[in-house]
C-alpha cells in the first residue's frame, strides 16, 4: 500500500492523545479482503474517558470568539484540502468507492467545515420589542454542550465532517463512534484537526467493534446533550429510545427508499444520465440514490434500451485503478442482501435484463444490475437495496406514481423528471420526502439543508439551518 503513513492511525483518539487498548480489529479492503490495519478497540470505560474529556474541553471552547473558531476551522479545512489525495487514497482502500469518487467525497467534506467556519460568524441572536415598552427583550443562542456523533461507512469522511464542522462552529465539543469498517479516514481528520489547532478533548474518537455498548454510553450519559446518528433506521429508532431518558437532543439521518420518476415529457438522454449518476455512486451503497425507478410506459420500451446499454458498458474493478466505475460492496453481508433481493424479485416474476449476479472477475463485486417487470409489492421496492441494481416500474398516470412513490414509511429523497411547471409544482407540495431533485440525479452540497421526514428520521444536516440543532435558545428579560 503506497500512501502517507503519517495519516494511518490505528489507535483511539481521546483528549489529544493517541490511545492503545488492550484489544484490536482488523480493518480490511473490500477489495481483496487484505488487512489494512489493526485498529484500537474501545469499551464502555475509553467512551467514558472521551466523556469526560469532551464535558471538561466543553468548559473552556463554549468561551472561544465565533472569530477563533471560524479561524480553527478554516486551518482544519486547508489541512484537509492539502491532504486531499492521500485521504482519497485511505478511503478508497478501507471503503471501496472509486478513487475519483474518494477524493470528491474529500472535498465534498471540506466544503462543510469551510461552510461552517463561515457560519460561525453568524449565529447571530435577536431583540425582541417588548410588549409593555418596560422591558428588554433579548434571544441568546448557546451550543447545547457535549455531542455524541455515530457516523456510518458509506461516507466515512464526509459524515464527520458534515457533523462535526456545525458543533464545533456552535462551541460544542464531540465524541464520535465511526463504523468499524472504515474508522481510518475519521481518525485521520483528527489528526489534522490537532495540527490545526484545535484544542485536546474538543474532538475524540473511538474505533469499536461494539457499538451498542458505546451507543448506551452515549445516550445514559447526563454530560452527553445530543446524539446525532447517521444508519438505518431500525438503530436510529433504538438510539431515540435510549436518548429519551436524559431528554438528549437527536439528529437523525436515517434509511431511504427513494423514488426516480421519468414522465412522459421527460428528456430521456437527460434521465438516463441522472439515474446512473444517482444509482451507480459508491456502487448504489448511498442513502439518497434511486431505489425505485418508475417510467412512464410510453417512454419505458427506449428508456430501457438506453439504459441497458450503459449500464453494460460500466467498469468494474480495484477502486484505486483508473477509470473503474463499480467497485466491491463493503463486505460479504452486502452481497448477500443484494444478490437476494435480486433473487427474490426474479422469483416473483421480475426479469433480469442486465447483470444479476457477481462477477465472474472480481469475487466481492455485484455486477450492475437491471430488473424489468418489477411491481411495488414485491421486496426489492420495499427494502433499501444498497447495491448496484436498478428496478424499473412501469407507470401511466401521475396519481398512480405519486401515491407509489409516497407508499414506503420512509422519505429521504426523490428524483423527477419533466418540463412541466405545474406538475413540478404539485411534485414539490406532495411526494413525502424531505429532499427532491428535479431533472437532476445529485442532491448534496453544503448549502442546502439535507435530512428526510417519516422513518427517514429528523433535523438537518448542511446550510444555514444545519447548526440550529447544536444551539439552544435562551431568553433573557431585562427590565
Amino acid at each position: 500500500m503506497d500512501m502517507n503513513k503519517e495519516l494511518l492511525k490505528e489507535q483511539a483518539f481521546i483528549n489529544g492523545e493517541w490511545i492503545s487498548t488492550d484489544n484490536t480489529f482488523n480493518v480490511d479492503n473490500p477489495f481483496d479482503n487484505g488487512v489494512i490495519a489493526s485498529v484500537a478497540d474501545c469499551t464502555e470505560n475509553h467512551a467514558e474517558q472521551a466523556i469526560d474529556a469532551a464535558a471538561t474541553a466543553f468548559e473552556s471552547w463554549k468561551t472561544t470568539t465565533a472569530k477563533e473558531r471560524s479561524e480553527l476551522l478554516l486551518s482544519w479545512y486547508k489541512l484537509t484540502i492539502d491532504h486531499a489525495d492521500e485521504l482519497a487514497e485511505l478511503l478508497t482502500i478501507e471503503q471501496g468507492k472509486p478513487l475519483e469518487e474518494a477524493k470528491g467525497e474529500i472535498l465534498y467534506g471540506a466544503s462543510y467545515i469551510k461552510w461552517f467556519s463561515e457560519e460561525a460568524l453568524r449565529i447571530n441572536g435577536d431583540l425582541i420589542p417588548s410588549p409593555d415598552g418596560n422591558k428588554d427583550i433579548q434571544v441568546h443562542k448557546l451550543p447545547v454542550g457535549v455531542v455524541g456523533i455515530i457516523t456510518p461507512w458509506n461516507f466515512p469522511q464526509a459524515m464527520i465532517a458534515r457533523k462535526v464542522a456545525p458543533a464545533l462552529a456552535a462551541g460544542c465539543t464531540v465524541v464520535i463512534k465511526p463504523a468499524s469498517e472504515t474508522p481510518l479516514s475519521a481518525l485521520a481528520m483528527a489528526d489534522l484537526a490537532q495540527k490545526a489547532g484545535i484544542p485536546d478533548g474538543v474532538i475524540n474518537i473511538l474505533p469499536t467493534t461494539s457499538s451498542s455498548d458505546i451507543g448506551k454510553v452515549l445516550t445514559s450519559s447526563p454530560l452527553v446533550r445530543k446524539i446525532s446518528f447517521t444508519g438505518s433506521t431500525a438503530v436510529g429508532k433504538t438510539l431515540i429510545a435510549q436518548s429519551a431518558d436524559n431528554v438528549q437532543k437527536v439528529t437523525m439521518e436515517l434509511g431511504g427508499n427513494a423514488p426516480f420518476i421519468v414522465f412522459d415529457d421527460a428528456n430521456l438522454e437527460d434521465a438516463v444520465d441522472g439515474l446512473m449518476a444517482s444509482k451507480f455512486r459508491n456502487s448504489g451503497q448511498t442513502c439518497v440514490c434511486a431505489n425505485r425507478v418508475f417510467v412512464h410506459e410510453d417512454l419505458y420500451e427506449e428508456f430501457v434500451k438506453e439504459l441497458g446499454n450503459k449500464v453494460s458498458a460500466l467498469t468494474l474493478g480495484n477502486g484505486l485503478t483508473k477509470g473503474v466505475e463499480i467497485t466491491p460492496l463493503i463486505n460479504q453481508k452486502g452481497i448477500d442482501k443484494a444478490l437476494g433481493l435480486i433473487k427474490s424479485a426474479a422469483e416473483e416474476g421480475a426479469e433480469v435484463l442486465v447483470g444479476g449476479g457477481v462477477s465472474k472477475e472480481f469475487e466481492n463485486i455485484v455486477q450492475p444490475t437491471i430488473l424489468s417487470k418489477v411491481t411495488t409489492d414485491m421486496d426489492i421496492a420495499k427494502e433499501e437495496i444498497f447495491g448496484p441494481v436498478i428496478t424499473l416500474i412501469s407507470f401511466s398516470d401521475d396519481d398512480e406514481v405519486i401515491s407509489a412513490a409516497n407508499s414506503v414509511p420512509v422519505g429521504l429523497a426523490a428524483y423527477a423528471y419533466t418540463e412541466d411547471r405545474h406538475r413540478i409544482k404539485r411534485l414539490i407540495k406532495d411526494i413525502e420526502t424531505g429532499m427532491i431533485g428535479i431533472n437532476t440525479g445529485m442532491l448534496s452540497n453544503e448549502m442546502a439543508p439535507f435530512g428526510g421526514v417519516k422513518e427517514s428520521g429528523m433535523g438537518r444536516e448542511g446550510s444555514k439551518y444545519g447548526i440550529s440543532d447544536y444551539l439552544d435558545i435562551k431568553y433573557a428579560c431585562i427590565v
